[in-house]
This record gives C-alpha cells, structure tokens and sequence, in this order.
C-alpha cells in the first residue's frame, strides 16, 4: 500500500507493507523508485505525515516508525550506520567505510547508500564526499542540499 505525501521538496511516495511498517519513502523521479507501489490508500499513513511535517518545519530531528529494511546484510550495516549520523552532521563514504573496518569499502557502501529505499527517514542524505562535496543522491542533488540546510539551521522548509 502506499500513499502521497506533499512536502517543501515536492511529492513524496511513502510505501508500506500489509502491518504498516515502512518499506519505502521516494521522491517524485527518485532513482530507484519501483514501478509498482501496491494499492492508495490515505488512513495508515496518519503518523508518518505527521512526523515528516515535524522534520520538514524544523522540530524533529529523528524519526521513530516502523521500518520493514529489505536489503543484503552488508547495506543492512550501512543503513544502520547511515541512521546513527547524528541529525545536522555528515560523514563521508569514507568514514562509513573505516566504521565497518575496512576503509576500502567506501564504493561499496556508496552503492548501498544509493539503494536506501527510505530517504530522510534513514538520512543518507547526510553522507558526502570525502572532501564535504554533494555527491550522489537518488532524490537530486539539489534536495540532498536542501535537507542538509534544513539541518544545518534553525529555518524551516514549510
């Protein structure tokens, strides 16, 4: 099941399996959208609307919903990782990478950074380049910019 959720950034498809639990948050043309979402439905989605307003003016810094993650083990840790960024920080692909013990794996966790199904509500928006460059970002580059404004200030999207 799913729903449309209107934000700053523009629509956003929230996707749910059948207890409610979070399977996907993607924006309009976000790389990696699937192509079906199950059926719309409005009624289930009451607290996700409400804690995303919440981020989106500016008063929650993190999100507490049920998640359903579907990935292989090792985006699992990097999804776990990307979820301990503290909000208004970043970390480079890098400093993920030396997290898992092992600095090669900074293309690798980049690949599993760009599959999170669950934009700003697993904040992988907040990881970039080794030098603080925007680097990758399924939604755009000039969202991923936005939300880290958002963060990095006391202003508000809405």
């Amino acid at each position: 099941m799913h729903t449309i959720v209107d934000s700053p950034l523009g629509e956003l498809t929230v996707v749910a399996d059948g207890t409610g639990a979070l399977t996907g948050l993607y924006f309009e043309k976000h790389r990696g959208k699937p192509a079906s979402v199950g059926p719309y439905t409005d009624s289930r989605f009451t607290e996700v609307r409400r804690q995303l307003g919440e981020y989106f003016a500016g008063e929650r810094t993190r999100f507490s919903l049920p998640l359903a993650r579907a990935g292989d083990p090792f985006e699992l840790k990097v999804w776990e990782l990307l979820e301990a960024i503290p909000y208004g920080s970043t970390r480079s692909y890098g400093d993920l990478a030396r997290e898992l013990g092992d600095v090669s794996l900074a293309q690798a966790v980049g690949a599993a950074n760009g599959k999170n199904p669950l934009c700003v509500i697993v904040p992988c928006h907040r990881v970039v380049g080794a030098d603080g460059r925007l680097v990758g970002y399924a939604g755009g580059l000039v969202r991923k910019r936005q939300l880290l404004d958002l963060e990095q200030s006391d202003s508000r999207l809405f």
